[in-house]
């Protein structure tokens, strides 16, 4: 039972470090702190939900459609509502807090057209539910393909982002925005393609979530504060430190689940979130 409660927990946490990865791209790159990022992971799931109930179709083939449309949406957002707000910025820290209350009202918005559209109930669907053994646990096949995708997605963005020209102008807009330019890269292009990438991503995580776990229109805040716990857990900015305290908190929510009370998950990883906060603020992996 413990070790099914483990690969339970890498799953949950694979999913949580792939949707950190996307906010962290977003703020690291554009400096746009996103409310509105959990309901990026809402449209993944919900239009995931669509297209396995209303056409029939596979969730990988959801998925494959879902993630351009994140990146086409987080786009469009970008370049209505964020860019402007970048334009006439003097600071950085007038756009954070700008975006902070943009997106804050899209989060809302986007919760009201969830629940009209989809109901204020539970939305999912029944899909691979065949036993896989692994490590000697019985765990559905969705739940261990969840896993697999999200490993897949964040490692091989990673590895892009490390050895690739594309990676190098994301990181130095990231840490050298100002200087970004001396050396050939356009900042609001690069900007702009970051927003949308962490959108894309966000949507995969969304498709992902909907493959083991029902969801709700609501979920969305839940995961937005996640993903900022996570992001900053693992050091803003870090990419491989959000992929490790994504499975962390994944870990620590399952076993919390299983030895104490399933009601006290959340409560386990604000706790955390604290202890990092008071004796590691720049992050455990800074």
């Amino acid at each position: 039972m413990l070790l099914s409660t483990l690969v339970v927990g890498l799953v949950l946490g694979g999913t949580y470090a792939l949707v950190a990865l996307g906010m962290t791209i977003q703020y690291g790159v554009a400096r746009i702190m996103n409310l509105g990022f959990g309901e990026t992971v809402m449209f993944g799931a919900f239009m995931t939900f669509l297209f396995v109930t209303a056409f029939s179709l596979s969730p990988l083939v959801g998925m494959a459609v879902v993630v351009p449309l994140a990146f086409a949406v987080s786009w469009l957002i970008y370049t209505v509502l964020m860019r402007p707000l970048v334009r006439r910025a003097h600071h950085p820290a007038k756009v954070e807090v700008d975006s902070i209350l943009v997106t804050f009202g899209l989060m809302f918005l986007a919760q009201g057209v969830f629940t009209q559209v989809f109901g204020s109930g539970y939305s999912g669907y029944s899909w691979l539910q065949t036993p896989v053994n692994v490590l000697g646990a019985s765990i559905a096949g969705g739940r261990v393909l969840g896993l697999v995708l999200a490993v897949l997605i964040g490692g091989g963005l990673w590895f892009a982002m490390r050895h690739s020209r594309w990676g190098l102008a994301m990181r130095a807009v990231a840490t050298r925005p100002e200087f970004a330019a001396l050396v050939g890269v356009d900042e609001n292009r690069t900007a702009r393609q970051a927003f949308a990438l962490g959108g894309a991503i966000a949507g995969a995580g969304g498709a992902i979530l909907s493959m083991y776990q029902p969801v709700t229109p609501v979920d969305g805040g839940f995961l937005t504060m996640k993903a900022l716990v996570i992001v900053i857990m693992g050091g803003v900015g870090n990419m491989g430190g959000a992929l490790a305290a994504g499975l962390i908190i994944g870990l620590v929510e399952a076993l919390v689940s299983y030895a104490v009370d399933p009601g006290l998950t959340l409560a386990a990883t604000y706790a955390i979130f604290l202890a990092v906060l008071l004796w590691r603020p720049k992050g455990l992996f800074a």
